[in-house]
């Protein structure tokens, strides 16, 4: 049994920069680098993907992710753990597994985690109930996309413990990604909440990558980040005991700091002392962060409580449609003459009989995040794009939004251009369930021999 091992983070998201993981595989002395990238609709879109190309389905980035990082990571003996699965786990280790003969690396093995694909066990739920707004599963069940448990570290360590070099799952839950290679590295136990609150806290703190080294902490004049073009990603000195000590790439921009820390362990916590995750209860009231030195932080006073029973399910579902169409006014009265433009352009897809669910007229730079500000206080500038967008269960009533308004360049106020074509958009909205954990069945396979 090891006494620490080094775990860093590759990605948070599945178009996170990929030039600072290569760096952090080549020089950061890492035994694991953790690739978190789905979103709450990522599963959703992949899987439909996956309807198209059975193939498909998996992270689309994952093929260029790992032909950058594999060399460094096989030459330095590190491990990769991943959601890149996204919909299609089995099709994205045999899209490894290419990457990596390829390359010239032979015939790596790839361990799969399957099971969080759980559409068929709440298909014949309907009476489960919908965590936003309390209605059956039944109401959204005919336009299910997909349903997808948020599983834990406990099924990737066993995947760990088959000796693969490479681990891909689909929906995991973020910081259960990190957890793992502390559970199989040390042993831990299910029920050892003291230190799974540790692993947790860190996976946390890490799963966003550059948001703790400075990424979205730097604001001009106020916080100040050094060389945050160069910025590095994180990673943690995990020990068998639950210390854990943060760090990042060695020599790159970017800072680490109490500071930094502070504000990445409040990113979507929805409750400080009750932070669910399917591994334990986390609070983090008591966390202490200790700078040791310049770019590693202590974190210490993470408190853990018994898991709950049941699994979070994203239920990902067609929504309709959002068609949208965008052009620019410029010079004298540009605002005045854009405005106009939202009104004709209202008038005229009413004129044709469409109606939207929601709808907006927005003057990008001037309105388009809090609405029109108020009064004449401040200077009308001399430039505006005019972006027009709606959302329908009609696809034909999507595309007339960006018809309509590309017309602006000759059946409008004069001056428009630089219009777009229309653009309409499949609309994947997401829901949660909780689903009893002894429902899912889990399950790891290996892909390929040696």
């Amino acid at each position: 049994m090891r006494d620490s091992i080094r775990i860093g983070a590759g990605a948070g998201t599945s178009d996170d920069r990929m030039t600072p993981a290569l760096a952090l595989a080549e020089r950061g002395a890492l035994d694991f680098l953790v690739f978190e990238c789905l979103a709450e609709r990522t599963v959703a879109r992949e899987n439909l993907a996956r309807s198209k190309d059975p193939e498909k389905g998996y992270t689309p980035s994952l093929n260029e992710r790992l032909r950058m990082v594999l060399p460094a990571c096989v030459a330095n003996r590190v491990r990769i753990v991943s959601n890149m699965g996204a919909a299609n786990p089995l099709g994205g280790a045999r899209a490894a597994r290419r990457e990596a003969r390829e390359l010239g690396l032979g015939e790596l093995l790839v361990a799969v985690v399957l099971g969080d694909d759980v559409s068929s066990i709440v298909s014949d739920r309907p009476g489960l109930k919908l965590m936003e707004n309390g209605e059956p599963l039944e109401s959204i069940l005919p336009r299910m996309v997909s349903a997808n448990a948020y599983l834990g570290a406990d099924v990737l360590a066993e995947a760990l413990g088959t000796g693969a070099p490479i681990v891909l799952s689909g929906r995991v839950a973020d910081p259960s990604l990190f957890l793992a290679p502390m559970l199989h590295s040390f042993g831990w136990s299910a029920s050892d909440w003291p230190r799974l609150a540790a692993g947790t806290a860190a996976g946390h703190l890490l799963e966003c990558t550059a948001q703790v080294t400075g990424g979205c902490f730097g604001y001009p004049g106020k916080k100040f980040v050094p060389d945050l073009a160069n910025n590095g990603y994180p990673f943690v000195d995990a020990g068998a005991d639950g210390s854990m000590v943060l760090g990042k790439t060695p020599g790159t921009g970017g800072r680490l700091d109490t500071m930094t820390c502070t504000e990445q362990i409040l990113y979507e916590i929805h409750d400080p002392t009750a932070y669910i995750t399917p591994d334990c209860v986390l609070d983090i009231t008591a966390i202490r962060f200790t700078e040791e030195a310049p770019d590693r932080v202590r974190v210490e006073g993470a408190i853990g409580y018994p898991a709950t029973d049941t699994y979070k399910v994203t239920i990902g579902y067609r929504d309709g449609y959002i068609g949208e169409g965008e052009v620019s006014y410029g010079g004298i009265d540009a605002v005045a003459r854009a405005r106009w433009a939202g009104e004709i352009i209202q008038e005229r897809l009413r004129a044709r009989g469409f109606t939207y669910e929601d709808f907006r007229v927005d003057l990008i730079g001037l309105s388009s995040l809090h609405g029109e500000p108020p009064g004449a206080n401040r200077p009308e500038p001399y430039e505006v794009r005019l972006r027009v967008a709606g959302r329908t269960p009609e696809r034909k009533a999507a595309h007339a939004i960006g018809f309509e308004t590309r017309a602006m360049h000759m059946h409008g106020p004069g001056g428009a251009g630089g219009g777009c074509e229309p653009r309409v958009r499949d609309v994947l909205a997401v829901k949660s369930v909780l689903l009893p954990k002894h429902l899912v069945n889990t399950q790891i396979v290996v892909e390929g021999t040696l």
